[in-house]
């Protein structure tokens, strides 16, 4: 995953980029609501990304645990079954709820397999445990780079969600007085 670029033109680099919150009170609400539909897809987008990667981690780190415990190989299906729904993930989310759905699932699959690089996710049993070990340092760190850019993401989406907020709590009074006149 790669920084944003000022002036890129992709997503994050506009969600992310020095004027993206320069005067929203400026802003026409259709704008604002843009920007605000932006971020929160990039919130999803990258939130879909890393969870692939943590699930990545967790299939890599329980073939670690597996060993270190002298227990049978099991198979694929039992491993990812374990990684996906099981209480012993190593990383959590924030809880945040998100209602989009990942926008580019093709494109963060394939950069997914790219930060992963020659991983053999569906045979980890037959990686050495030093190339298992450097495989999950990769993963974490590439983890926390999209954390990191999540993290970031997120303040972004909640000042733009404070400013919707913000202009809807004061268009009340004025929706009041409307339906309270004669």
């Amino acid at each position: 995953m790669s920084q944003p670029i000022p002036g890129g033109r992709r997503r994050v680099d506009r969600v992310l980029g020095e004027d993206f919150l320069t005067g929203l009170s400026d802003l026409d609400l259709g704008e604002l609501r843009h920007r605000r539909a932006d971020a929160d897809q990039e919130e999803t987008d990258l939130s879909f990304i890393r969870r692939m990667l943590q699930g990545r981690i967790d299939l890599l780190v329980g073939e670690i645990d597996r060993r270190d415990r002298g227990e049978p190989a099991p198979s694929l299906q039992d491993r990812l079954t374990a990684a996906m729904g099981g209480e012993e993930r190593s990383t959590r989310g924030s809880g945040r709820h998100l209602d989009n759905e990942p926008s580019r699932l093709g494109e963060y699959r394939r950069a997914a397999e790219r930060l992963a690089g020659t991983v053999a996710f569906s045979d980890p049993a037959s990686l050495s445990d030093e190339a298992l070990a450097a495989a999950v340092q990769r993963l974490r760190t590439q983890e926390a780079e999209v954390s990191d850019l999540r993290r970031r993401v997120q303040t972004v989406a909640d000042v733009l969600h404070e400013e919707m907020g913000r202009r809807m709590a004061a268009e009340l009074p004025d929706q009041a007085e409307e339906t309270a006149a004669p």
